[in-house]
């Protein structure tokens, strides 16, 4: 996994675990890898992982069975989903308006692109 200094690694780990959830590699009920494992797989420091799960854990996409380990936990697909929409909508969109309204582009020409890039991706 590459990092990059934009985001905090543990949010970058979150992101990772959340698309392994998003892609169905990780369904509900999967144990996930421990602290230690994902630690060594990704080469960091077991702490930042321990943040990441102490993170979704916090956002009920994951949880603990003590002395087992780390499970994804029921409709996490669908809270990624909300969490990412309201980042998105929140921290993203403005961005991309206020250079929209910058650059005089309509609504109809980001339309266009979208729906140039959604072929694109099927």
């Amino acid at each position: 996994m590459e990092f990059n200094q934009s985001q905090a690694i543990y949010m970058q780990i979150g992101d990772y675990i959340s698309e392994q959830i998003l892609f169905e590699r990780w369904k509900e009920g999967d144990r996930i890898l421990s602290v230690r494992e994902l630690g060594v797989s990704l080469q960091v420091n077991p702490n930042t992982v321990m943040r990441t799960y102490d993170f979704l854990q916090g956002n009920d996409i994951i949880f603990n069975k003590r002395g087992v380990g780390y499970f994804v936990a029921e409709q996490a697909k669908s809270k990624i989903i909300a969490y990412r929409r309201k980042l998105f909508l929140e921290q993203e969109l403005p961005v991309i308006f206020k250079n929209m309204n910058i650059l005089g582009m309509t609504f109809d020409e980001l339309k266009a692109k979208y729906e140039e890039f959604s072929n694109n991706i099927q």
